[in-house]
């Protein structure tokens, strides 16, 4: 009873709300004092009559959508079946980053099913739900985005583009920001670029004609008449993307990079063409008069100018002696191209309280890391300081910078900057609560709080996988990142795995062979090749996320030397049950539930990735797919012959995880092949 009438309630709610729609099918707003529109998140309207989507702060989002629903599709004739009507709407915005080399996230007209979208994360995705495909998503999106950061994830074409995004982030068609003018021969127009990050307004037009079934995209600068030729036509009948009643408005969000996201005047209508704005009327940003001076005073203006920059010199020069003094040194050259802002040392000394023990949350080889809050911004991050005699010198901390600075998904840990203070390097990241994978299958203290369960597991092998998957085949370069455990999974506050610690990854072009270099990595997740070439490819990543897997499925580590010799390793160990059918015993025996099937692909895929030869692994791709159930699993090989060594690798003793290892040269060599192709167990008894 009390769910009906709830439903009852809604229901009245949303007839009052179209009863208003039908009556009002058009508005114009310039400037937005006066203006009814529902605002969340961080959008407020300025003084001066302008709609601020976002501010220059990190991580934040915010809407401004009109608050009642309008109808978009009608009946055709005397069919009943609901069909798109034409919409118009053109607008006034300006995007102001806070760093300008570097942009901000852009901003999006949108028409939604809801007025308050699920799903939506302060963080590159402008605002909207942030999976790459919402198709499945009760929310219906179509979206028109001005973006002027390439997100490699989306598969954007540049920095300063227009997009036309249909209930999914990843565009159905974009073009570089432009338009088209007129250059007196009709044969071709000039395209004239438009840099949408530079804080100059631009005005656009967005038409949908439901007769031709087609979508107009137009842009100009603020001033310039309307071109005659759109930036975009795109044909698509949005019957089937839109509701019959759907809401209008704009969104925006910022994540590592920041902007003003300004919306200066809007206009819309449905069943026609949307009314012109007045752009002599529209509140704007203080800007510089373009007014021609008179003499004199263009004199008095060049003497002030002249003054004004013999000052900032002096206040320049200043300021970089000091920070050579504080030991805050001079901006890297590769800095910008990478995207990793600079922080302070005394910022960030200042937000770990002067890096005291209390706020210390972990140390390793490379040194130790810190929890922070960035006094500037209130950003809470991890903060990893390298010791000065750390195996992590200067080219694996700017490796880990340039790896990072231009990654940007969801399943990795998110870089916000770095400092260095003479001799001393940091690294910023994203402060994750949960700690790392590590921590949570083995250490005792969150044993006694709570066991992970196997939804849990498998969702978090799957986070990971995507994450390599990015890493391998979906980024600008192939980054191998050559050191996957569960120490180097970070888990946040929903469980979600966030991979990181990129102090050994290396970048490489796709199709492009990775050079020979010396062997790297933690003992238990090294392939076996690499003791033999040195290279480190994706194919050695999937040997070390099998290992992964296995680990987390069984609740063991890799190598456990108080073990038997016939469970000393547990790619051994697993390989010999699944030779006896009885694989599933290999389950970690502190869960209670958990999925006998989900339980033998993930125990059977781990064996895959772990095969001793790298051509019969899977690719992170197919790994995706088969988790995913959109690809059947392979058969597993009940006996693997394998090239053993003859040694093992010598453990480093100042380091705090006894499982990692620097192999010599001569190590190298020594590890060579029993002139007999023997099983795994066989190797196993015979070496131990």
């Amino acid at each position: 009873m009390e769910a009906a009438f709830t439903l009852l309630f809604h229901l009245l709610l949303l007839f009052l709300g179209f009863v208003h729609a039908e009556a009002n099918t058009s508005f114009i707003f310039n400037g937005f004092l006066q203006a009814n529109l529902s605002l969340d998140g961080t959008a407020f309207v300025k003084k001066d009559g302008m709609l601020a989507i976002t501010n220059n702060q990190g991580r934040i989002l915010g809407h401004a959508i009109y608050p009642f629903p309008l109808r978009f599709k009608e009946p055709k004739n005397s069919d009943k079946k609901l069909t798109a009507v034409s919409f118009s709407s053109n607008f006034v915005f300006s995007i102001v980053p806070k760093y300008p080399e570097l942009g901000g996230h852009g901003l999006a007209f949108v028409i939604m099913s809801s007025k308050q979208p699920a799903n939506c994360l302060a963080n590159q995705y402008l605002g909207l739900p942030n999976d790459t495909s919402n198709a499945k998503s009760s929310t219906h999106v179509f979206a028109v985005e001005f973006d002027s950061v390439q997100n490699l994830e989306l598969h954007d074409i540049n920095d300063n583009h227009v997009g036309i995004d249909l209930s999914s982030l990843i565009s159905n068609i974009s073009e570089p920001a432009a338009y088209y003018f007129p250059n007196g021969s009709n044969i071709n127009d000039n395209n004239i670029s438009i840099i949408l990050k530079n804080g100059d307004p631009v005005q656009a037009w967005i038409d949908y004609n439901s007769q031709q079934m087609l979508i107009n995209v137009t842009i100009s600068p603020l001033g310039i008449p309307r071109p005659h030729r759109p930036l975009i036509s795109y044909p698509i009948d949005l019957s089937t993307v839109l509701d019959e009643y759907m809401y209008v408005g704009f969104s925006a969000s910022t994540g590592l990079l920041t902007a003003f996201h300004y919306l200066h005047g809007w206009s819309f209508k449905i069943g026609g063409r949307a009314q012109d704005l007045d752009t002599t009327h529209l509140p704007s940003r203080e800007t510089k008069s373009v007014e021609v001076f008179h003499r004199k005073g263009f004199a008095i203006g060049i003497i002030l100018a002249s003054i004004t920059l013999l000052i900032l010199l002096i206040v320049g020069t200043i300021h970089v002696l000091r920070r050579i003094r504080n030991g805050d040194e001079i901006l890297e050259d590769w800095e910008i191209e990478y995207g990793a802002r600079r922080f302070r040392y005394s910022e960030l000394y200042s937000a770990t309280r002067g890096f005291g023990e209390r706020n210390l949350v972990g140390s390793g080889g490379f040194g130790k890391v810190y929890r922070g809050v960035i006094p500037s911004t209130g950003l809470e991050v991890a903060i990893k300081r390298v010791a000065h005699d750390s195996r992590q010198g200067m080219r694996e901390f700017v490796a880990e910078i340039t790896s990072m600075g231009r990654l940007r998904h969801r399943n990795l840990v998110q870089l916000h900057g770095w400092c260095r203070k003479q001799e001393e390097l940091l690294l910023v990241y994203d402060y994750v609560p949960n700690g790392s994978l590590d921590k949570l299958l083995f250490d005792d203290e969150h044993q006694k709080k709570k066991t992970l369960t196997w939804d849990q597991r498998y969702k978090i092998l799957i986070g990971v996988a995507q994450a390599l998957l990015y890493l391998h085949e979906e980024c600008d370069q192939r980054v191998v990142h050559r050191d996957v455990k569960p120490s180097n999974v970070l888990i946040d506050a929903d469980l979600n795995p966030k991979l990181g610690d990129f102090g050994l990854a290396r970048a490489n072009d796709h199709n492009i062979n990775p050079q020979t270099t010396h062997v790297v990595g933690t003992l238990g997740y090294l392939a076996p090749e690499l003791t033999r070439t040195g290279k480190a490819t994706a194919s050695t990543d999937v040997y070390g996320y099998g290992t992964l897997m296995l680990e987390v499925a069984c609740g063991r580590r890799p190598l456990e030397p108080q073990k038997s010799a016939a469970e000393l390793l547990l790619v051994d160990w697993v390989r010999e049950l699944h030779s006896q059918g009885e694989i599933t015993k290999a389950i970690d025996s502190t869960l209670d539930h958990y999925d006998p099937e989900e339980a033998e692909l993930v125990l059977s895929l781990g064996l895959l990735c772990c095969d001793p030869q790298p051509d019969f692994r899977p690719s992170m791709r197919t790994v995706v797919q088969i988790l995913l159930g959109d690809a059947p699993l392979p058969p597993v090989p009940l006996d693997v012959p394998l090239e053993f060594p003859r040694g093992l690798p010598e453990f480093s003793e100042d380091d705090s995880d006894p499982s990692y290892c620097r192999m010599t040269s001569s190590q190298s060599n020594s590890f060579t092949s029993f002139d007999k192709k023997m099983s795994r167990s066989q190797v196993t008894r015979a070496t131990f």
